[in-house]
């Protein structure tokens, strides 16, 4: 699985930062992935759904520590890269054409 686009829109509030689109291997999407920033800095939160008695439930999410580390690290470094916080590009930009 590889992440073939990212497209963020930010948001201006305290700490969400912006939402977040990704498109796996040209063929899947997910949309409404979270910028957050935390107590320890930027970190993603995934689609969740609120249940009747209030909690949250992750829609969609990886099954390994690896995928999300993967995820995380693509979706925060084209966050900077639009920010222009020194963010390197994202590996998926050079493999895939069209980012806008």
């Amino acid at each position: 699985m590889n992440i073939t686009d990212v497209k963020v829109y930010p948001v201006d509030e305290d700490k969400l930062k912006a939402y977040v689109t990704i498109t796996l291997d040209h063929c899947f999407v997910i949309r409404d992935l979270k910028v957050i920033h935390g107590a320890s800095g930027l970190f993603i939160a995934m689609p969740a759904k609120r249940r009747k008695d209030g909690t949250y439930k992750d829609i969609a999410h990886p099954l390994n520590a690896d995928t999300r580390n993967q995820m995380e690290r693509t979706i925060l470094q084209e966050y900077e890269r639009q920010h222009g916080t020194g963010g390197a590009p994202s590996p998926f930009l050079a493999a895939s054409g069209d980012h806008d």
